[in-house]
């Protein structure tokens, strides 16, 4: 019978219903592929409705964390160089759509394979098509269970996730199954089903589009994407109960700075615009209710900790900038919040550290680690965060903690911790593992922001040109700005910044002339040490050069 099927489907296809030129491995591949789009919008509308794993996502990951750490860091560069080449949107954004569709492209063709695996399975007898799909599923989803448990770098599933990939995949499987069944039975000249084979992929394309714009449609609606509208926050943002040693001025000294010039961005970022780089294809979602950070190692009294009992002890608030080690000159990967948390070196006196502790080793849920030194683990800047911008740290960004480290980039700094243990040797670090920085120091950085020229301005008018500058703690003691090839001249800083830790920003006033003008921006740390002019790339110590913009005037 397979044997007939595979030749009669080597015919040509007609208009009255006749065998196609696909072959019958081809046609299980199609099948298999098509149905994966189904099942890709029904799990995401379980995902968005009852929190459960997404599975094209969660398979993503671990894919490349198995992958070796030179070809994630190449694809890392090769990804963000050609977003922000061809500027499609936000960076961090776009590179991440960019991922999610490479997940659902692979999952797709985990599809294909199981509708070929269906195929030579029963090939000696096409009776067997439902069974063995079953089975293929079955045994696809226990496999992916069994990736699970058995990886470090990834959260174990609970058993509502269990029995969910369990039920999915072996209904996949059967799905693929039937659907061959169906297609070989409509070839057959003994075929009781009344439905021309043209028909039946018209009735199967129509079922995963609806299916698939219905699932999209139903958890918009009721579960929601959580997002807000991007918006300028920094007049809002209340700066009068920042503290420590990273405190804010105060408003009356903040008042009396000069105004950013127009098209700057904003002093403060908001959450929705924060940028998020992280190394899944969905951030992590915990239960505050079941989740505790465990503080252990060698220390003399081990912490076991809900959120509620983080928050009900001393606090710090500052305001600070934080940078992806990504960031190209001139990149969108860096922001400027209100942070909220525990100094990390009040918790070090409750658990009291044992003699020979060198660093802390940190657990994240999704899989990260990274460790901490002593110098930065006795910072008193050096916060476990829960708040942002004055309300809970969102999902996105590391609910319900994340670890915020002065001057260093943000591969240093964890997200949706769950874990430190306090360690006598050099521990390891996800992104130091895969050919990083060590140290992951931030560099001196400075930006031209300024895009456009209002109207109407007539030569010798003044032009305001600005943007923002950026050496981590060590603050920033000057800014200047090329235009074209003239001397270099000295811009005005809106000093003070809002803290210590943050960027600042920058403007001149320059005199207006029509036509197209380069503008360059090199800007000095608080030591007078001016930033590295060479050009150079991201890893594995982060960016450097000088920034320009030619802006037509």
């Amino acid at each position: 019978m397979f044997e007939e099927l595979k030749k009669s489907a080597e015919e040509p296809f007609t208009s009255e219903g006749k065998p196609g030129r696909m072959n019958v491995v081809g046609v299980a591949a199609l099948l298999g592929a098509l149905s994966s789009i189904v099942v890709m919008a029904l799990n995401y509308l379980v995902e968005q409705l009852l929190q459960l794993s997404f599975v094209p996502f969660d398979f993503f990951d671990w894919i490349t964390r198995v992958l070796p750490g030179n070809v994630i860091t190449a694809g890392i560069d090769l990804l963000v160089s050609s977003l922000q080449g061809l500027g499609l949107g936000p960076v961090d954004r776009v590179a991440k759509a960019a991922e999610r569709g490479l997940a659902l492209f692979i999952f797709l063709l985990i599809g294909a394979g199981i509708g070929l695996s269906v195929v030579y399975l029963s090939r000696s007898d096409d009776r067997k098509f439902v069974r063995n799909g079953f089975r293929t599923g079955l045994l696809l989803g226990i496999a992916v269970l069994l990736i699970r448990f058995g990886s470090t770098l990834l959260s174990n599933y609970d058993t509502p996730d269990i029995l969910w990939v369990i039920l999915l995949f072996s209904a996949w499987g059967a799905a693929v199954g039937v659907l061959i069944r169906m297609d070989t039975r409509i070839r057959s000249e003994s075929s009781e089903i009344d439905l021309t084979r043209r028909s039946f992929f018209y009735w199967v394309g129509g079922v995963v589009f609806s299916t698939a714009v219905g699932s999209f449609g139903l958890a918009r609606l009721l579960g929601g994407d959580g997002s807000l509208p991007a918006t300028d926050i920094s007049e809002s943002i209340e700066i009068s109960d920042t503290s420590g040693v990273a405190k804010s001025p105060s408003q009356d000294v903040l008042n009396n700075r000069i105004d950013p010039a127009p098209g700057t961005r904003p002093e403060i970022t908001s959450n929705q615009d924060f940028y998020t780089i992280d190394i899944n294809a969905n951030f992590r979602r915990l239960d505050e209710e079941s989740w505790r950070l465990e503080f252990d190692g060698l220390v003399n009294n081990p912490l076991s900790l809900t959120l509620a009992q983080i928050r009900a002890r001393p606090s710090v608030t500052q305001i600070i900038t934080l940078q992806c080690i990504s960031n190209r000159v001139g990149g969108e990967l860096t922001g400027t919040t209100k942070w909220k948390g525990v100094p990390l070196s009040h918790l070090l006196e409750e658990v009291g550290l044992l003699p020979g502790v060198k660093e802390l080793a940190i657990e994240a849920a999704d899989g990260f680690y990274e460790s901490v030194s002593m110098e930065d683990l006795k910072d008193e800047r050096t916060l476990l965060v829960y708040e942002m911008n004055g309300e809970p740290l969102p999902d996105a960004h590391g609910f319900p903690l994340r670890i915020y480290i002065p001057s260093r980039y943000g591969m240093k700094q964890p997200k949706w911790i769950t874990r430190i243990t306090a360690i006598d040797f050099e521990g390891p670090g996800y992104w130091v593992d895969r050919g990083w920085s060590e140290e992951a120091f931030v560099v001196t950085t400075s930006v031209v922001d300024t895009k456009d020229a209002p109207s109407g301005l007539a030569d010798g008018d003044l032009f305001s040109v600005g943007g923002i500058a950026y050496s981590g703690e060590r603050g920033v003691s000057k800014v200047e700005v090329q235009v074209d090839d003239a001397d270099w001249q000295e811009a005005q800083l809106r000093q003070p910044p809002l803290s210590p830790l943050t960027w600042v920003q920058w403007r001149i006033d320059w005199p207006f002339m029509s036509g197209s003008h380069t503008f360059r921006v090199r800007a000095y740390d608080g030591d007078g040490t001016l930033q590295i002019q060479a050009i150079r790339g991201v890893r594995p110590d982060g960016a450097t050069g000088i920034h320009s913009r030619k802006i037509r005037l």
